[in-house]
């Protein structure tokens, strides 16, 4: 009897995909951030604050990933940014062949930055390689601090977390040194800023990272 093992024979070949378009967009300049959070941890209030600060330094563009709707593309749009919304017809997550087809119908001749705002949660998004430059994730302080212990990969797969809703913090018994520890035990490399979209705290280190990934993105 053969036994086929369908997710690494779909995983196997999403990472070549992946692959391919990670090399065409480091030869077209554009770097694209996999940007992957559970519901309601603020990606999209985080975007529109990113993007009114930069869009006149870079261009931008951001591909909103969703079952449905279109009202996460239509903030980012009006905040400045070239937008497109994605539906994944009940998927839980964006591989890298859908994400291609979002920004070859979107356009990113001239983008500096494109951002995937992936479907919200915290379990498949970490699977599936997009063909994304950096995988950057978003965790709100109402989540709590041990969620690295529930959600290894996600943590294991980013390079950069940012701690959001500092301004709430208190209300939650959030540690940021315990998060932080536990998301390095993870993963050593990972760079951490808190921050939040309400105040602005934090924005000015996030975004000098962002403007420093671009430009190395560019420059390699």
């Amino acid at each position: 009897m053969k036994i086929i093992e369908l997710k690494e024979t779909i995983t196997a070949s999403n990472d070549r995909d992946a692959e391919q378009l990670r090399q065409e967009l480091r030869k077209k300049g554009t770097l694209l951030i996999n940007l992957m959070a559970s519901p309601g941890a603020g990606k999209t209030t985080l975007l529109e604050r990113t993007i009114n600060d930069l869009s006149s330094q870079m261009n931008i563009a951001v591909l909103e990933a969703d079952v449905d709707s279109s009202v996460d593309a239509e903030r980012v749009a009006k905040a400045g940014a070239r937008a497109i919304q994605v539906h994944t017809g009940g998927m839980c997550h964006m591989d890298a062949g859908m994400t291609r087809n979002g920004l070859e119908e979107m356009g990113y001749e001239g983008i500096d930055l494109a951002v995937l705002e992936n479907v919200g949660n915290l379990i498949c998004p970490a699977e599936f390689d997009t063909g994304a430059g950096k995988k950057v994730m978003i965790l709100s302080t109402p989540e709590g601090d041990d969620t690295p212990l529930k959600y290894p990969l996600m943590f294991r797969e980013s390079d950069v977390l940012i701690i959001s809703k500092t301004d709430v913090m208190q209300f939650f018994d959030f540690s940021i040194e315990k998060c932080v520890e536990r998301a390095k035990k993870l993963n050593p490399n990972i760079i951490f800023f808190p921050l939040s979209s309400k105040t602005g705290e934090g924005f000015d280190e996030w975004e000098k990272w962002l403007k420093d990934a671009v430009k190395e993105w560019k420059n390699n």
